[in-house]
Parts: structure tokens; C-alpha cells; sequence
């Protein structure tokens, strides 16, 4: 038997985890699968949730954990195993599933590629085959394409360390435009999506902020956020990226992380889309109230 309402979402943290905070506060009952049975898992018991051992990569696990469940959001972090997670998850719930809805987590630049183009990260292309692959199989999908998050370290703690000494925010952007969307955003979507999927099946959504703004216009809503002046220093591309591998970023995520900020500075970020109010009936958070909302964080 399937629970009405049930949702699987893989992971304990991310996406999932804020996606897993409103559909609490619905009594919408949740199940995670998770990998270790560690402190996380704990809490989030402790917070009402179901717990399940178990990897998206081995089907056997995938299958115990898809057992009675009506609805699942799919989303991974960063990682080589994207397109082999979401083909398990695709052929184990074909066989045995009884999803109602499947919310795929893809990504923007979807949007702009084609089986073709070669200018995208690895990984953006594995989103792109993600999709293309849960089409084919026929479950019920619905596709969410966020763009850049507002929570990305480059927005967040690499910003924060560059306003505590220097008052800027330095990436290698150039001139080009961004319109990042908060995660919480992103993740009240994929809520309202997972409460009531019929009216969304087969959709694709595009999330943004509400507008896109050069680095400068960026800044510009950093000093409002924080009430003091920060401004935006370009840095050379090459030399950015050099630094990548030591932050500790496997080749995979360092290669994406170099691959976003060239397709920053060559304007493919500069998009807008009212995804996140068409479904959930309120705007998306500006930078600004992002900031403002974290100013401790930003001011150290």
C-alpha cells in the first residue's frame, strides 16, 4: 500500500532539508534516505521525520526506501554519480514504485543547451541528461531549474570573508548580470509542488530572484543590506580558478564552480522567471532581504 502523501527525500541536508521544513509545517509526513545513520539522522527523527539507510546508487536500497511512498523529490549535491542516481531511481520506481509525482531539482542552464553545446560543466550536463532520462521513462515528473542560489559560498561565506577585510566582494564575473534565488525559495516551490503534484505534472519551472543585476548593482544591495559601503572587485578569471583546488573541491565541483563563473562573464546568468510566485503565490526573496536577513553572518 502507498500513503496518500508520503514524500522521499534523499539526503539529510541542501535543498531537502528546507524542502523537508515546509512540509512539516503542512504535517506532511516525510521519509529520508540517507547514507549514514549519524547525528543528522537523529535530528531529524527527532524532528518527526522517517529515517532509511540507504544510497540512490544501489537499487536494492533504493527500492526498500521507495516502499509505500506516493511522492519523491529528487536532488543530489554536486557529484559524477547525478545521471547513475537518477537512472536507479528511474528504473527501480518503473518496477516497483507507485509515484505519483517525481520533483526533479535540475538546473537553469537546461534551459539554454541543447544536446549539442559544449560550453556547460559536466555537471550541468548531467542535469540535462537527468531530464532528458526521466521524460523517456514515463514516470510522473515535474522538472524545477533553479538558477545560481543566493546560499552558494561565492555569495555567502567567500563574500562574507572578502566584506570582513576589505569592504568588496570579488569574483571573476565581469560585467555580466546574475539573478540568484535563495534556497528556501526554491525549496517552498518543491513543497508546494510535493502537497498537491496533479496540476504540475509534466511542468517545467524556472526559478530566479526577481531581478538580474550586474556585480556592481549586486554590491549595491549588499551595502543597503549591511549599511556600510561594499563594492565589487572584478578578478581575472584564470587566477580565480587556480585557487579552486585549494578549498578542498574534488575535479568534478571545481570544474563546475570555474565553468558557472565563465558563463557569469559571458552573460549567460542574466535571466529572469516568475517560477517561484506562479507556484506558490509569493515573490522571490531579493538579494537585498537575503543579506539583511543575515547581516550578522556578513559582518562577522
Amino acid at each position: 500500500m502507498t500513503a496518500d502523501n508520503l514524500v522521499l527525500i534523499p539526503g539529510a541536508g541542501g535543498v531537502g532539508r528546507a524542502v523537508f521544513e515546509h512540509l512539516r509545517a503542512q504535517d506532511v509526513p516525510v521519509r529520508f534516505m540517507v547514507r549514514r545513520d549519524d547525528e543528522r539522522a537523529a535530528e531529524l527523527r527527532a524532528l518527526g521525520a522517517e529515517v532509511v539507510i540507504g544510497d540512490l546508487t544501489r537499487p536494492e536500497t533504493v527500492a526498500a526506501a521507495l516502499r509505500g511512498v506516493a511522492r519523491m523529490h529528487f536532488g543530489i549535491s554536486v557529484s559524477p554519480d547525478q545521471l547513475l542516481a537518477a537512472t536507479v531511481v528511474a528504473s527501480v520506481a518503473r518496477e516497483y514504485g507507485e509515484l505519483e509525482a517525481l520533483v526533479d531539482l535540475s538546473q537553469m542552464t537546461v534551459s539554454q543547451m541543447t544536446a549539442t553545446s559544449t560550453e556547460e560543466s559536466h555537471q550541468q550536463r548531467l542535469h540535462w541528461l537527468t531530464e532528458q532520462m526521466f521524460d523517456w521513462s514515463g514516470l510522473p515528473v515535474v522538472h524545477v531549474r533553479p538558477t545560481a542560489f543566493l546560499d552558494n559560498p561565492l555569495f555567502t561565506t567567500i563574500a562574507a570573508r572578502s566584506i570582513q577585510a576589505n569592504g568588496t566582494i570579488a569574483l571573476p564575473f565581469g560585467t555580466g548580470r546574475t539573478s540568484p534565488v535563495a534556497v528556501d525559495d526554491v525549496a517552498r516551490t518543491i513543497a508546494t509542488v510535493l502537497r498537491d503534484p496533479a496540476p504540475h505534472i509534466g511542468q517545467v519551472y524556472e526559478l530566479t530572484g526577481p531581478r538580474s543585476v550586474d556585480m556592481t548593482e549586486l554590491a549595491a544591495e549588499f551595502s543597503r543590506a549591511l549599511n556600510r559601503p561594499v563594492s565589487y572587485v572584478d578578478l581575472p578569471l584564470d587566477r580565480w580558478e587556480a585557487q579552486l583546488p585549494k578549498l578542498g573541491m574534488s575535479p568534478h565541483l571545481a570544474q563546475h564552480v570555474a565553468t558557472m563563473a565563465r558563463l557569469h562573464r559571458d552573460n549567460r546568468y542574466d535571466r529572469t522567471a516568475d517560477g517561484v510566485e506562479r507556484v506558490t503565490g509569493t515573490p522571490a526573496m531579493s538579494i537585498e532581504a537575503f543579506v539583511a536577513a543575515r547581516r550578522d553572518f556578513y559582518l562577522g
